[in-house]
């Protein structure tokens, strides 16, 4: 194969490729908190980001990753907040035990709601995921917004899933709607500062669909 380039890649098979990689985010991750259930997640973020920090800022409630798989095993409805996550998501296996890959926020009424409510299609939408998701995965990777209203209907009991995945990014309340999360005794992961995004949410997910799999 000719790249027209001095450089030749190591190997262009995707699963030596795939191996080289974990390979070297083990070599570099250096010294780390995560327990041996939780680090699979963490590899596979880094993995999707290339972003080691981001890695290192990940918070796992200690009920996290037994619950997700235990949902994922149990055909539990996974809630995304916008179609990015819905798409990078594998649903094999998610569908492979009976759940399915949701997101409200396109909806004909959850459109005509915010707009009679003056406020954000993300808002609206976890109030209708509530409504028919409950012991599910909640996956918000892009709208703070989404996750704050998630937390207060958590709070009002109004909501109840299995597990909280916040990984919303940017810079205005992404930081502080997972530091809210961080406080709720619900299993969650999230982590600390600006970064996250659909990418590493759908990462998060996909590590734990692996994981239920295996068995």
């Amino acid at each position: 194969m000719d790249f027209r380039t001095e450089f030749r890649p190591i190997t262009v098979q995707p699963q030596q490729i795939e191996e080289r990689s974990f390979q070297i985010i083990d070599e570099e991750i250096g010294k780390h908190h995560f327990t041996e259930e939780q680090y699979p997640i963490v590899q596979r973020i880094i993995h999707a980001s290339a972003d080691f920090e981001l890695g290192k800022s990940l918070l796992f409630h200690p009920d996290a990753v037994r619950a997700g798989i235990e949902a994922i095993r149990s055909g539990k409805t996974v809630v995304a907040d916008v179609q990015m996550v819905q798409v990078g998501v594998n649903k094999t296996r998610i569908e492979k035990f009976g759940g399915k890959v949701k997101v409200y926020i396109s909806d004909e009424d959850v459109i005509a709601e915010a707009k009679r409510l003056n406020t954000t299609r993300a808002i609206i939408a976890m109030r209708k995921a509530a409504k028919e998701a409950e012991g599910g995965i909640f996956a918000i990777g892009n709208a703070p917004t989404a996750l704050l209203e998630l937390i207060r209907l958590i709070k009002e009991g109004e909501a109840r899933p299995g597990l909280v995945i916040g990984l919303p990014v940017g810079f205005v309340s992404a930081a502080e709607s997972k530091a809210e999360l961080a406080k709720l005794d619900i299993p969650f992961i999230t982590n600390i500062g600006r970064k996250g995004g659909s990418t590493v949410t759908v990462a998060a997910l996909n590590a734990l669909s692996l994981l239920a799999e295996r068995g």
